[in-house]
């Protein structure tokens, strides 16, 4: 039996992200869906209406996509990558008020990545040591600020970013303070685990 669309539009959209933080946070995941006001039956819904839309020979591909649920992003911002003239197309998500959903456009409007980024204007957080690294607190563009530059890996989906960075363990400055690498683990530009990286591996 085919199940009827379900109706998406941003609050449903933020489910579709936070499906994909469940494997690392699941306790703020279940917080922030039924701040949302929303039962773990609607999120498997909600995914699963996403994955149709995504896989439809009828799909207007990812970036209509993303309009069409969004609406039209709040900036369009030229960005150069290389030789490549890119757009970053930016909305607002309401349950990060102070990051904004991006996807970067390359020629012909292909999607190149699609991540959550600090909105202009924002504050960014405080990291100074690894006690400052909290699930949620920060994005990568974040972390790339404080401790770049940093190294990445690959990560285990589309939507994981893996890096390293060398930490200072504790508050203080100087050479003196002890450093360790620290493997940060993102979903969609998000902050869900920073830990402490055996280099032999």
């Amino acid at each position: 039996m085919t199940l009827p669309p379900v109706p998406l539009g941003v609050a449903e959209f933020q489910l579709v992200l936070l499906r994909r933080m469940a494997d690392y946070q699941p306790e703020l995941v279940e917080s922030a869906r039924k701040s949302l006001g929303f039962s773990a039956t609607d999120m498997r819904a909600v995914n699963a209406q996403w994955q149709r839309m995504l896989h439809s020979r009828h799909s207007r591909g990812p970036v209509g996509m993303l309009r069409g649920v969004l609406g039209e992003p709040l900036a369009a911002i030229p960005r150069r990558i290389g030789d490549l003239t890119c757009t970053a197309l930016q909305w607002s998500v309401p349950l990060w008020p102070s990051l904004r959903f991006e996807a970067l456009t390359g020629p012909g409007g292909m999607l190149l990545t699609e991540h959550l980024v600090r909105a202009p204007g924002a504050p960014r957080p405080t990291l100074r040591h690894l006690g400052d690294l909290r699930p949620w607190s920060c994005v990568l563009g974040d972390v790339a600020t404080a401790f770049g530059p940093l190294r990445h890996l690959e990560g285990s989906a589309p939507t994981r970013d893996l890096a390293l960075a060398q930490v200072p363990d504790k508050p203080g400055d100087g050479a003196d303070v002890p450093r360790s690498t620290i493997a940060f683990e993102f979903v969609y530009g998000l902050l869900q685990v920073a830990r402490k990286h055996d280099v032999r591996t």
